[in-house]
C-alpha cells in the first residue's frame, strides 16, 4: 500500500553547490528549520545529531551524497522514527530544494497536513538565508 505524501520545493538564487553544503551542515539547521529545530548539536556517534524541537528531543542523520544531489535524512525521537528524501538540483545559476514526506503511521491525516505546512515557514527561511549571504 502507498502511503501519502507531500513534497515541497523552493527555487534560490544560489548555485546548487552552495545549497547543497549549507544543507548537509547540520549545524545550520536551525537557521533554516526555524519551526523543527530549536538547537542541535553533534554527539559522540559521529553519524548522529542531538536536536530540541518543540515536541522535545531527537536526533537527527544526515546521508548526504553531494554528486547526486541527495540530502536524506533519518529523524528520531521518543515516539517514532522515519527517512525523509531530499534533494538539490540546479536551476540555471540558481538551485531547486526538493523535500518529500511520507505520512508515518503514528500521525492521522490532519497531524500530517500541520505539519507539512509548517515546512513552507521553513523553505521561506532556508530561500532567505542562502539568498542573503550572497
Amino acid at each position: 500500500m502507498i502511503t501519502r505524501s507531500v513534497t515541497k520545493t523552493v527555487g534560490t538564487d544560489r548555485p546548487a553547490a552552495e545549497v547543497f553544503a549549507f544543507l548537509a551542515d547540520p549545524a545550520n539547521w536551525p537557521r533554516r528549520a526555524v519551526v523543527n529545530v530549536l538547537s542541535i548539536e553533534p554527539t559522540e556517534d559521529p553519524a548522529w545529531w542531538a536536536m530540541s524541537t518543540p515536541a522535545g528531543p531527537a536526533r537527527l542523520r544526515l546521508h548526504p551524497d553531494a554528486a547526486l544531489g541527495v540530502l536524506d535524512h533519518d529523524y528520531r525521537d521518543d515516539t517514532a522514527s522515519w527517512r525523509v528524501p531530499a534533494r538539490v538540483v540546479p536551476n540555471g545559476d540558481g538551485a531547486e530544494f526538493m523535500i518529500t514526506f511520507l505520512r508515518p503511521p503514528m500521525l492521522t491525516d490532519a497531524e500530517f497536513d500541520r505539519q507539512t505546512a509548517l515546512v513552507d515557514t521553513e523553505l521561506a527561511a532556508l530561500k532567505s538565508v542562502l539568498e542573503a549571504t550572497g
